[in-house]
């Protein structure tokens, strides 16, 4: 219980550094800890999950994480890359019965993952993530950014050179000095000052509560595209056309589940990766993904000290 606890805030190497004991004993206790964890939280049945993968090291090895929207948690992590098949693994974990329950999805525009819940979780309705959305349309910017530098020479360039982050970043999370700097390099590049409005205007469609309140927006967001010379924002616009009905989805207000929670786990598991815990070991990876979100034992839990970690 004691090493369990200090391993929810602390690194392996740390804990055992503290309590003198060896790097392997520490591991092992934290797998029991986090294992009750699990069993306590009990098996999942989700009504509204989200999908999303995750990379383990580099060279394209990728894992599905899975999340109860409503409980605000991940319930699966696994799969061996981001097929169809590594989705499916997760419905068999549930069951048939469970899987049918589920009644939303949200995810990326990602087809294997889309087949995947339809197959297994035929009433699901599918919710395109707003954050990954959003991230195409960041790149959109980004082009349009990398074509000015290119178009461009002398001091009209030195606006541009290095304000990558600046332009990129949400505006909240700027310095004082970053702000400076973008709002120097918006009033230097019109082109790039318009296409940094409509990324920031596009965000309102996820505000509205029908689907003919967000469809008459994205008409009058398209209509303000034209003349702009902003051809990565037609890509844009277009992909978001041939998906719209998954993004629509989250307009009704029986489906404003938290799209953002996705975007937070990923964000956690990151962390949990830099501070190395037991990263080659994928098994304490998993575990680690899933208890962080769950809370601390209660005092008076159960531990079999004899069972194998």
């Amino acid at each position: 219980m004691h090493v369990g606890n200090l391993c929810r805030d602390m690194t392996v190497s740390r804990v055992a550094e503290i309590e003198r004991l060896h790097h392997s004993t520490v591991k092992d206790l934290d797998k029991l800890y986090m294992r009750r964890q699990v069993e306590l939280a009990g098996p999942p049945s989700p009504r509204a999950i989200g999908v999303d993968e995750i990379s383990i090291r580099k060279g394209h090895k990728y894992r599905v994480i899975v999340s109860d929207l409503d409980r605000r948690r991940p319930i699966w992590v696994g799969g061996e890359g981001r097929k169809e098949k590594d989705l499916d693994e997760f419905f068999e974990f549930i069951g048939k019965t469970k899987s049918e329950r589920i009644k939303l999805a949200a995810m990326d525009m990602w087809k294997a993952f889309r087949k995947s819940t339809l197959k297994n979780a035929p009433d699901a309705l599918i919710i395109y993530d707003k954050f990954h959305i959003m991230s195409h349309l960041s790149k959109a910017l980004d082009q349009v950014r990398r074509e000015e530098y290119k178009r461009l020479s002398g001091k009209d360039r030195s606006y541009i050179k290095g304000q990558r982050y600046t332009l990129l970043s949400n505006k909240e999370n700027l310095d004082l000095d970053g702000r400076r700097a973008l709002k120097k390099l918006l009033a230097a590049n019109s082109r790039l000052n318009t296409a940094y409005l409509l990324k920031e205007t596009f965000g309102q469609l996820w505000d509205y509560k029908t689907a003919r309140g967000a469809r008459a927006f994205f008409e009058r967001w398209k209509d303000s595209l034209k003349w702009k010379r902003l051809k990565p924002y037609v890509k844009f616009a277009a992909m978001v056309e041939r998906h719209w009905d998954g993004i629509v989805s989250y307009c009704h207000p029986d489906n404003k589940v938290s799209l953002g929670l996705v975007e937070g786990v990923n964000n956690k598991i990151r962390v949990i990766q830099r501070k190395a815990y037991g990263y080659r070991d994928e098994e304490y990876l998993k575990l680690k993904i899933i208890a962080s979100f769950l809370p601390p034992l209660p005092k008076n839990a159960k531990i079999n000290p004899h069972e194998s970690a």
